[in-house]
């Protein structure tokens, strides 16, 4: 006689994990928020556009280069010690930068607030990757959707910090620092606490169990999942050792196999790389889009002061203020549908016998479209379509980017591998950011406050403060949008030369 299938005994601490997962995540994107407070702190500590981005690019280093060593230290130690390195990251980087704002930068040199600024980057980075690899390997048949929490929550961050900002600290900077330091401790700790990562096998073997629940008629379906299982014990539990930020919401929730996924499993790792002709046509694509969409995340705020100035110089700076959150929270909303959108997206393209870079081709098309606004807007009150596109364009190009990645070198060394692709975005991140802020500086003039102390720099000429930088991205995103599609046709090739290849085997 056969016995009733045993409760899954680990279920509901997998299904807290995911919660404290996504507590953590809604405190690691918290750089996309940069110009929410960047503009006032810039002008409380008389500095120039181009030095205030050297700030921000601190914090863009310290989240995209610090992905290796960060993802060997969870892989090594354990997810809990990665969230600890992020919690004491971010809330001391925080704290530091709401001294520095309270001093009026008396003490506080340059190298110090890029320190600063390079702390939040490396806590995000660290607490964010251990959330997902905790996701990913307890939940080894869903990832998809159990990896799109804490997607969500990274997207949703800024937006979150921002709501709360402009009602416990309406128009108070020192308080959103505050917020963003005591906030972003306090939910990675707590989030650490009931943070587990449960051994692979006998994950597979519960949902295995579970799965057997289902009728009897669903025999053949039934022999495909235990097929699928005896796979994950094999293939994909080196996966979820070493890799970090293993697939976002890009596999999918049926175990239906993909003919893109299946027909080709490469393993490409480490040096390996750079003798790989994908590792550069990714990472060009990658840094050709993601610089576009940092220079406006970081700079939101400036162009919104510099459209507003020129249209009623009168207009208060607490006005100014409320609007540069108000596209913070735009954007951050719109990474997140981007996110969810490129993820559903491309495992529908695969699906359907297509190609995952047509999710870029998009991304790509949405920059362009960005950009046109961005040179062609005048009206401050029509700023809103800048801030959305470029959070739906980032949003998208980062939802997908990781499956590309694990298609072209294989699952095995994701942690390594993605945390190489992701210096694309340091490189043109800075190159977007410094030519942004050297280009808003030429057209500002120094405002001295009445008592010889504030000092403030604006520029009144709207749009053309900063229009020569969007010519650049504009310039960028239309080279990714070929270039994405000349990626299309070399895959085409590529796949069509591997069937051949298994035909003539066969023969």
């Amino acid at each position: 006689m056969a016995h009733p299938p045993t409760p899954a005994p680990h279920r509901n601490a997998r299904i807290l994990s995911v919660i404290a997962a996504t507590l953590i995540a809604l405190a690691c994107g918290t750089n996309y928020g940069f110009s929410a407070w960047s503009p006032q702190f810039a002008t409380t500590l008389s500095l120039s556009a181009t030095q205030i981005n050297f700030v921000g690019n601190a914090g863009n280093l310290g989240m995209y280069a610090v992905g290796i060593p960060s993802g060997l230290l969870i892989d090594t130690r354990g997810p809990r010690w990665g969230v600890l390195l992020g919690t004491v990251c971010l809330g001391t980087g925080y704290w530091l930068l709401r001294r520095a704002y309270d001093a009026a930068g008396e003490g506080y040199g340059m190298v110090g607030l890029c320190a600063m600024g390079f702390l939040t980057g490396v806590g995000s980075c660290s607490a964010f990757s251990a959330s997902i690899k905790v996701c990913a390997t307890n939940w080894p048949r869903h990832r998809g959707t159990a990896t799109a929490f804490p997607l969500s929550g990274f997207g949703l961050s800024a937006f979150l910090f921002t709501a709360v900002s402009r009602v416990a600290f309406p128009d108070d900077t020192s308080g959103l620092l505050l917020l963003l330091g005591t906030g972003t401790f306090v939910m990675t700790g707590t989030g650490m606490v009931f943070l587990r990562m449960f051994p692979q096998g006998g994950i597979v073997e519960e949902e295995e169990r579970e799965s057997y629940k289902r009728s009897d008629s669903n025999e053949m379906r039934r022999s495909r999942s235990g097929e699928s299982a005896r796979h994950l014990i094999h293939d994909d539990d080196p996966t979820t050792e070493t890799s970090s930020l293993v697939s976002t919401p890009t596999e999918s929730l049926s175990s239906k196999p993909s003919p893109h996924h299946h027909a080709h499993h490469p393993n490409i790792t480490g040096l390996a790389l750079l003798h790989s002709p994908s590792f550069y046509l990714l990472f060009i694509t990658l840094g050709l889009l993601s610089g576009v969409g940092l220079m406006t995340i970081n700079n939101i705020g400036n162009t919104a002061k510099a459209l507003w100035h020129h249209t009623d110089p009168s207009i208060p700076s607490s006005f100014i203020q409320q609007r540069q959150l108000m596209h913070v929270a735009i954007i951050s909303v719109f990474s997140f549908l981007g996110r969810l959108g490129s993820g559903i997206g491309s495992d529908y393209l695969v699906h359907h016998d297509a190609s995952r870079f047509w999710t870029l081709v998009t991304s790509a098309g949405i920059f362009t479209s960005a950009q046109v606004v961005g040179l062609t807007l005048s009206n401050p009150n029509h700023l809103f379509l800048l801030s959305a596109l470029t959070g739906l364009a980032y949003g998208a190009l980062f939802g997908v980017f990781p499956a590309l990645v694990a298609d072209a070198f294989g699952p095995t060394g994701m942690g390594i591998n993605w945390g190489a692709m992701t210096m694309a975005p340091v490189i043109t991140g800075n190159i977007y950011n410094l030519a942004y802020g050297r280009i808003l500086d030429s057209h500002s003039i120094i405002h001295e406050g009445g008592d010889g102390k504030d000092r403030e720099q604006i520029c009144d000429l709207g749009r053309e403060c900063y229009a020569s930088a969007y010519w650049l991205t504009l310039a960028s995103s239309i080279v990714g949008v070929a270039w994405s599609l000349w990626c299309i046709r070399r895959e085409k090739v590529l796949r069509t030369r591997r069937a051949a290849e298994g035909r003539d085997r066969e023969a």
